[in-house]
């Protein structure tokens, strides 16, 4: 029986999962990630492969989910939101510490292929995964096989621009990317909150609009609605690119039920065809889609 090992390697914490061949999990550990320290960094990712071996008593593969991507020309991590990992050679430093070839991916990816090989769109043929939280991120695999894309860049639908934006989009908010009116900076949730601050609704969290929302809080409801209406103008111009059987939303937001009914209604009118057969799901492993997909690099 083989042993697939999977690490979530995020801001602050870096988790390790093992799964045996029919994907159920074996252990499941943590430990929080050394704030902008790249050795250090190393060290707790080694350390959390020989504690999990010990334990299981044998040797396994190891797919790492990061949050950038591997530079095909240099090998140098890039578009990484934890920095100490910017430029640095991760994949070799990691083969040379452990001993094994590892594979990388961006956990984007790891997400959309966990959902696809054993979640929510296990039956699909295509699946676009999206995250949806304090960034706003997309992976996409085929017949359960992630693509990366000649640039590594396959699926980073967050950095596109807004679809026709209207005059309540403007104007345009600026990225950290450097630029201005990407899809994350009107989807993310802290962009929930910033928009229904700027309607006069005070600060309240994404979930918080959310959970009024649903109360009946009429202010709440209105600033889910320009929500809506802006995440199917963006999902749509995926579904004419892509045509995906399945789109699984994931991240913190992805718990907002309504999005789930409203979503068709908000994609249809830019979807280029008569129908809109595409399904919108919510994650099947929540929280444990990212290091699960890590795990399934080696399928």
């Amino acid at each position: 029986m083989s042993l697939r090992l999977g690490i979530d390697l995020g801001g602050s914490k870096i988790e390790i999962i093992a799964l045996d061949d029919d994907g159920r999990p074996l252990l499941r550990r943590r430990l929080t990630t050394p704030q902008g320290d790249y050795s250090a960094t190393l060290a707790v990712i080694g350390e959390l492969v020989t504690a999990a071996e010990s334990e299981l008593g044998r040797r396994g593969s190891v797919g790492i989910g990061i949050p950038g991507a591997e530079s095909l020309a240099s090998g140098l991590i890039k578009n990484a939101n934890s920095t100490c990992l910017i430029g640095r050679p991760l994949r070799h430093d990691l083969q040379r510490q452990l001993g094994r070839e590892v594979r990388l991916a961006n956990d984007a990816n790891c997400f959309a292929l966990s959902e696809a090989v054993d979640g929510a769109a296990r039956d699909a043929h295509c699946v676009f995964g999206i995250i949806l939280g304090t960034g706003v991120g997309g992976g996409i695999v085929i017949n359960r096989q992630p693509l990366a894309g000649c640039n590594a860049i396959a699926g980073e639908w967050g950095h596109n621009p807004l679809p026709l934006p209207t005059a309540a989009d403007l104007p345009l908010p600026a990225c950290y990317c450097g630029r201005q009116g990407c899809i994350e900076t009107y989807l993310a949730g802290p962009a929930l909150a910033a928009d229904h601050r700027a309607h006069g609704g005070g600060e309240l969290s994404a979930a918080a609009i959310a959970a009024a929302a649903e109360a009946g809080d009429v202010a709440c409801d209105a600033s889910l609605q320009r929500y809506e209406e802006r995440l199917g103008r963006a999902l749509a111009g995926v579904i004419n690119l892509l045509d995906p059987d399945v789109i699984v939303l994931g991240g913190g937001l992805s718990n907002i039920d309504r999005l789930y009914r409203n979503l068709p209604d908000c994609c249809a009118p830019h979807v280029f065809s008569d129908t809109l057969r595409t399904r919108f799901l919510k994650p099947c492993h929540g929280d444990s889609s990212g290091v699960r997909g890590a795990a399934w690099l080696w399928d």
